[in-house]
């Protein structure tokens, strides 16, 4: 089962690697830096048209944020 503090450690990662700023991404996407944080430190999720833009912005697919696995459809 895949929590929220899982979700929040993708987010994390991807912000770290992103090199920018909290303020920027948040700037960037439409929300406030707090909401960065809270995403970050897992105390709330982004709703999903936040979650797309944050995917957009950092290059990202919502799949790997959200530990969903890939799997083939016959």
């Amino acid at each position: 089962m895949v929590t929220t503090l899982d979700i929040s450690k993708k987010i994390a990662e991807a912000i770290q690697q992103s090199g920018l700023s909290q303020t920027e991404i948040a700037n960037k996407i439409g929300v406030r830096q707090q909401q960065i944080s809270c995403y970050i430190h897992g105390k709330t999720l982004p709703a999903l048209d936040t979650l797309s833009r944050l995917c957009s912005l950092l290059d990202l697919d919502a799949n790997d944020i959200l530990c969903v696995e890939k799997t083939e459809i016959f």
